[in-house]
């Protein structure tokens, strides 16, 4: 499994990988199911990093910038797939950025920004990939690399075998440079946004789908499931992060369920396989205009995770693996008996 992703996390994966599509205390998802081990009862897992930023920045002249990346081949095939510049004038392209004085003034504030790498990215990652492993006794973690490179690289790259990540996306609002994306999707270019979306993509792997089912409620499941397998290995992360929704969209969203599956209802949507319209409800969007201006987008990827919510809640027996395997969405929103209720409604 190869994912590589740039600028739009979810748009950008839509078309890579070419499959469904693919908070709260208030009012987070029922994440009883299979509830996290303790630290002593984990499998134990490896995880090699090494921060490729430094050697790019100890660079002394564009050769030396050439020499880095024929060492590092994996990243010219595929970290820098949308670079500005071909392959062979990327090592320059590199360089002349690296002798920018904004640019490595920028590189310290990011340092200074994203703090330990350890404590902030790579713990994380090495404690859910260890939940991951339990799920799935083959699992192997992924080596992880971290970058810089004045956004000539992607946001993300993720393979089986190896995580690139452009920290240069995540330096948050206080950073001196952010990436070039629409206000509504900056929030996700922050550093807490890091591990959980690389569980989400690593979901993939396990997220068994129909092919043949090409209806919104398929698409719906299928990002339902992503996110509750993060919620199932990263039992402690707040919805909001997982879905990428500011907390106050999701509490006014969460108690507007009930309008907002009556409209999906109402409407036949759930069974609808037009593409542009499926996109309406599953695509980057601020707003999903059609219900109201303050319902956010992607809304449909929301819903399905309060079904397959529901559908743990309501099957305790079913484990993480069964649910992914799980691939009739019909079967599984019938079961789920969901409604639009919230979680403290009959």
């Amino acid at each position: 499994m190869i994912i590589r992703f740039r600028r739009m996390f979810y748009i950008r994966t839509l078309i890579v990988i070419g499959f469904f599509a693919l908070g709260l205390s208030a009012c987070k998802t029922d994440s009883k199911k299979e509830a996290a081990s303790s630290d002593t009862d984990l499998i134990q897992v490896h995880v090699s990093s090494e921060n490729l930023d430094d050697s790019l920045f100890a660079c002394k002249s564009a050769q030396e910038v050439q020499s880095f990346l024929n060492k590092h081949s994996y990243l010219s095939d595929w970290y820098f797939t949308d670079a500005p510049v071909e392959k062979p004038q990327l090592a320059a392209h590199l360089f002349q950025i690296l002798q920018n004085k904004d640019f490595r003034a920028f590189k310290m504030q990011l340092d200074l920004i994203i703090g330990d790498r350890n404590a902030s990215i790579i713990n994380p990652l090495k404690k859910s990939f260890q939940q991951i492993a339990r799920y799935y006794p083959d699992f192997k973690a992924p080596e992880v690399k971290f970058m810089v490179t004045g956004f000539s690289g992607n946001d993300l790259y993720i393979s089986d075998s190896l995580i690139v990540i452009g920290l240069d996306y995540f330096g948050g609002p206080k950073a001196r440079f952010r990436p070039d994306v629409y206000g509504y999707q900056l929030r996700r270019y922050q550093k807490e946004y890091i591990v959980p979306s690389i569980i989400f993509f690593m979901s993939n792997k396990y997220n068994h789908v129909n092919a043949s089912d090409r209806t919104l409620l398929a698409d719906m499941i299928g990002y339902g499931k992503g996110y509750e397998f993060v919620k199932q290995v990263m039992p402690d992360t707040p919805d909001s992060l997982i879905l990428g929704y500011s907390e106050e969209s999701l509490i006014r969203t969460y108690n507007s369920q009930q309008d907002i599956w009556s409209f999906f209802v109402s409407n036949k949507l759930l069974y609808e396989n037009m593409d542009l319209k499926k996109q309406k409800f599953i695509g980057e969007r601020p707003f999903t205009t059609e219900i109201g201006n303050e319902v956010p987008g992607g809304i449909g990827r929301w819903l399905g995770w309060r079904i397959v919510s529901r559908y743990m809640a309501e099957n305790p027996e079913v484990s993480l693996p069964q649910l992914m395997k799980n691939d009739n969405a019909g079967n599984l929103l019938q079961a789920s008996g969901y409604k639009g209720e919230k979680d403290d409604e009959e």
